[in-house]
Formats: C-alpha cells, sequence, structure tokens
C-alpha cells in the first residue's frame, strides 16, 4: 500500500468536495479498495499505485469540468467513471446489478441532476427493474402516480448512459383528453408537445438541460407521437410507449413489431383513463392478454400501494373506482 496526499490548489475545496463532502464521498465508493479522506485543501489516499493514479486523474478532471460549469454534482462524477468504462454486456447495471439495493433497501437507478438519487421504492417498481434484465417487452400497467412512466425512463437513462443502447425513443398517442388539436396554437409539433410533457419532465430530472437538448438535437433520444412509429425498425434502442391505453389493438401492434435486435421496449398504461371516443377501441388489455404467458414478455400490474405522489392521490384514486 502507498500513500500520497494530493493537494488542491487555485481552488476551493468545497467546490470539488461539494455541500457536506457529497461529491467526493460519491468519488471515493468507487475506489472501495483505498482509503481516501480530505482535511482542507489536503486529500490523502493510501492503495495501490493503479488506484492512486486512478484517483489523480478523476480529481483533476473533476477541476477541469468545474472550469466549465458554476457546480459540480454527484451526476458528473459518475459521468467520469461511465465514459471511461466499457461497453456493458452483461445486461446488468454497473452500479447495482439485478440484486444490489442501497441501504435502506431501495433500488438505485440513476442518479440525476444535482445529485438526485432515483430510485424504486416501491415492490412493483422494484419488480420493473429486475424483470428489465430478463425480459425485452414489459407492460407495467396500473393507476395514475405510480411511478411506472418515471421508473421507466430511468431504466432507459441508464440504459443509455451504460451504453446498453444507443438511442432512447419516447412516445405517446396523441389522443385528446377532453380537448381538441386543431383549437391549440402553432404548428403539428407545438400541438404534440402538450401530449409529451411528462415524458420531457422525466428527462429533464435526470439529464442537464443543454446536455438534454444536445442528444435530442443528435436523435441520440428522440420524443414523438405513436403515429411516427409507422415503418420504422428500432435496433439497440430502449423504447418507451407510454399512455398505452389510448392505442387501438392494431397500433399497439405496429409499435410492437418496430422491435428490432438488442432493443428494450416497456409499455405503460392505465386502463381506468382511456380517453378514446369509445373506450372499447382500447387495444392494451386485449394485446396483454395475447401476450402474456410469452417468454421475454413481463406484465406487472401496479396497484394504489404504488401510488408515490401526494398522500391524496392514492384517495383520489379509490373515491373514482368505487364510483
Amino acid at each position: 500500500m502507498i500513500e500520497k496526499k494530493i493537494i488542491l490548489e487555485e481552488i476551493d475545496p468545497l467546490e470539488i468536495y461539494g455541500v457536506n463532502n457529497k461529491i467526493f464521498n460519491r468519488l471515493a465508493t468507487y475506489f472501495p479498495k483505498a482509503k481516501v479522506f480530505a482535511r482542507g485543501e489536503e486529500i490523502t489516499i493510501i492503495g495501490s499505485s493503479e488506484d492512486i493514479e486512478s484517483f489523480e486523474k478523476k480529481i483533476n478532471a473533476l477541476i477541469a469540468i468545474r472550469m466549465k460549469k458554476r457546480n459540480l454534482t454527484e451526476y458528473d462524477v459518475e459521468q467520469l467513471f461511465e465514459e471511461s468504462a466499457p461497453a456493458d454486456t452483461s445486461g446488468e447495471s454497473k452500479e447495482f446489478g439485478k440484486v444490489d439495493t442501497s441501504s435502506d433497501g431501495d433500488y438505485i437507478i440513476c442518479y440525476g441532476n444535482e445529485g438526485k438519487v432515483v430510485r424504486a421504492r416501491t415492490p412493483n417498481q422494484k419488480r420493473l427493474v429486475k424483470d428489465y434484465y430478463d425480459n425485452d417487452l414489459i407492460f407495467a400497467l396500473g393507476p395514475a402516480g405510480t411511478g411506472k412512466t418515471y421508473t421507466a425512463i430511468a431504466l432507459a437513462v441508464r440504459a443509455l448512459k451504460n451504453r446498453e443502447v444507443k438511442r432512447l425513443i419516447l412516445t405517446r398517442p396523441a389522443v385528446e383528453a377532453g380537448e381538441r388539436l386543431g383549437f391549440l396554437p402553432g404548428d403539428l409539433r407545438d400541438k404534440l408537445d402538450p401530449y409529451l410533457q411528462p415524458l420531457y419532465d422525466a428527462l429533464r430530472d435526470m439529464i442537464p438541460p443543454k446536455k438534454l437538448q444536445t442528444l435530442m438535437e443528435e436523435g441520440v433520444i428522440q420524443i414523438a407521437p405513436l403515429a411516427y412509429m409507422r415503418g420504422r425498425t428500432l435496433e439497440k434502442a430502449f423504447v418507451i410507449l407510454d399512455e398505452a391505453q389510448n392505442t387501438s389493438i392494431g397500433q399497439l401492434k405496429m409499435f410492437l413489431t418496430r422491435m428490432g435486435f438488442d432493443a428494450k421496449f416497456i409499455v405503460t398504461g392505465d386502463a381506468s383513463q382511456i380517453d378514446l371516443p369509445n373506450k372499447r377501441d382500447s387495444g392494451l388489455e386485449k394485446g396483454v392478454e395475447l401476450l402474456k404467458g410469452i417468454k421475454g414478455v413481463s406484465v406487472i400490474n401496479f396497484t394504489r400501494e404504488d401510488i408515490v405522489r401526494h398522500p391524496l392521490v392514492s384517495k383520489i384514486v379509490d373515491a373514482f373506482e368505487k364510483g
């Protein structure tokens, strides 16, 4: 074991360590065989020559990042290691794999903006995470507020960052929920954006705004109405169909048959929130019945117990179901 001291010069240590040493502690977790601690501008690391060399490179890289942006986050630390790691071919997350959980029993999926930890907290959210590794098509069904879409998007962001996929595609049917597209101002994209807003909101929680904009401009992340999926073959992609209760059986079949090699599909929906003029036109439940039991297909039924929004949401859902 070797001991080395690193002196932070011409930079406030707090800018590298973070509030309550959050960033520094996050960096230290990537060196489990070494002892790393900081006091003022001095960092001490005790470990192998390989660990010391790698640690110095990461510290210098963090300083370089800090010079280009206002504040560092835990997300910046994670990016340093993911960008230098080899592609993951095991089908398991580098951070928690299939079974690893945080100390309080929640699955950590990824780190969002400002170091926000995105976790799978409820039993069915955790099942969605676990089933992701064993299935290429997952149906996540259940009431509003259960985290179906948010968990799916977190898994998609994770897969993209781990280079398990090359593209992230999010889609929704553009069905009016009591409104008319024609009365909304703007061109087609302006009219459709309100329907896709929940998907943008989730992504903005997990990816810095500038990077998200760049990824969208490059086509790495695509958000589009379901009709735009026709005729495409989606390979090496993570694809999420949200609000699938508003698709016909024909539209659902069209979407599912877009699946190419090395693709992951997650379909989310809530049969109690069908916005189609004729609710019987919804093809979600029929599609699930046709496909359940096929190897590689998982069906997860979320319940009120999975609701993670305001406590009133669960009571509201219960009241409407009884009414």
